[in-house]
């Protein structure tokens, strides 16, 4: 059986299927790295097994989200794909969930790094 017909697309054109699910991918990953900041007084070694329980989760999203986007998507791409996701999942998470309001400084220096994955994919 091929990795395509365990997945459903919901539909999704080819080249944005690899992108929802590279976002969903993101926010368990963040959750993973960066959820167990709220709670600090917990032990370590729940928050390393709790983490690795989430980013399992993480990895059944990003595994297929690379397998199908290399079909439209060059590796480069998708890997400058994820890392804008990362930075947008993350500054969403730290102002909602975390509290942390995105500095401008930050802000200017998210914009500098999608000006930069965007020469990825000039032609």
């Amino acid at each position: 059986m091929s990795l395509n017909a365990l997945l459903p697309t919901g539909g999704l054109p080819a080249y944005l299927l690899p992108v929802v699910m590279l976002i969903c991918s993101n926010v368990f990953m963040t959750f993973a790295w960066y959820g167990h900041l709220k709670y600090k007084s917990s032990p370590i070694l729940l928050a390393i097994l709790v983490s690795w329980g989430i980013a399992f989760v993480e990895y059944c999203f990003a595994v297929p989200a690379n397998r199908i986007g290399s079909n439209v998507y060059s590796p480069a791409q998708l890997k400058t794909m994820q890392e804008v996701i990362t930075l947008i999942v993350f500054a969403v998470f730290s102002a909602t969930y975390l509290g942390e309001a995105v500095t401008w400084k930050q802000g200017l220096g998210f914009l500098f790094i999608a000006g930069g994955a965007a020469l990825i994919f000039q032609k």
